[in-house]
């Protein structure tokens, strides 16, 4: 199982958000590059890199640090937050991206997930954003007609290969994953997950490595590296007891 440390960006800085809101925010870095170097060191192959601003406001503004961020820490990279036009998903992989995550556009608009899928195949994932049995989308703060279930299906039909499921209620509170609703999405088949959301403890690790049968192939860590309550060298071993062949498909 991957673990993948994730990168927020808000305003140029490295911060968590509580369960995605914008007013509770709080900074852990003004140097996105040197974390992302930190986490090289601890083992990390993999980024997950949000552009907090681009979700709530569409347009991947922190791009050039991301950019940043690829070259030098020289990881496979997965971008993710306001990719909401085919030019800045040009523009995102042309900057070294390693796989483009799809939130809002997949809500919205099939023809262009399609389109994705179609022409850069594993580069692409759709976010699967969850809270109380609803998607949300537009930096979590619109809800829609759809279920986790629904949209998990209809990308799916649509070529996407791969899925970022995070119960938006768990985001930031070290409460736990939402196994119920990543099995229910597992439950779909066809498909790679990569878990997100409410991860506290190597416990929460191992939880999800039950899972990899299934098909979820990650976990991406967030508050809980920066608090300290994870190891990310610990993590990583965790993950990585029983290698899960499927993994290779997107290295």
């Amino acid at each position: 199982m991957l673990i993948l440390p994730a990168i927020d960006l808000l305003d140029g800085r490295v911060v968590r958000l509580t369960q995605g809101k914008r007013d509770q925010v709080t900074i852990y870095s003004d140097d996105p590059v040197a974390v992302a170097l930190r986490w090289k060191q601890a083992g990390a192959t993999w980024l997950h890199v949000v552009d907090l601003n681009g979700a709530f406001e569409g347009t991947y503004k922190n791009l050039p640090l991301a950019e940043q961020i690829i070259q030098q820490a020289g990881l496979s990279v997965e971008l993710s937050g306001g990719i909401r036009s085919r030019e800045t998903l040009s523009r995102c992989l042309s900057a070294g991206a390693s796989r483009i995550v799809l939130g809002t556009k997949a809500c919205e608009d099939p023809v262009f997930v399609q389109e994705a899928a179609d022409r850069y195949g594993p580069k692409i994932a759709v976010a699967i954003d969850a809270r109380d049995g609803q998607v949300v989308s537009r930096g979590w703060t619109s809800s829609t007609a759809l279920s986790p279930k629904r949209l998990a299906r209809s990308v799916v039909m649509l070529g996407v290969e791969l899925l970022i499921c995070t119960d938006v209620s768990r985001d930031g509170m070290l409460q736990g994953p939402n196994l119920e609703l990543l099995t229910e999405i597992l439950g779909i088949g066809n498909l790679h997950v990569i878990a997100s959301g409410g991860i506290s403890a190597t416990r929460d690790l191992e939880a999800l490595k039950a899972l990899e049968p299934q098909g979820l192939i990650g976990a991406i860590v967030g508050k809980a590296l920066y608090e300290g309550a994870i190891d990310l060298k610990e993590a990583i071993q965790a993950g990585s007891q029983i290698p899960f062949p499927v993994v290779l498909l997107f290295c």
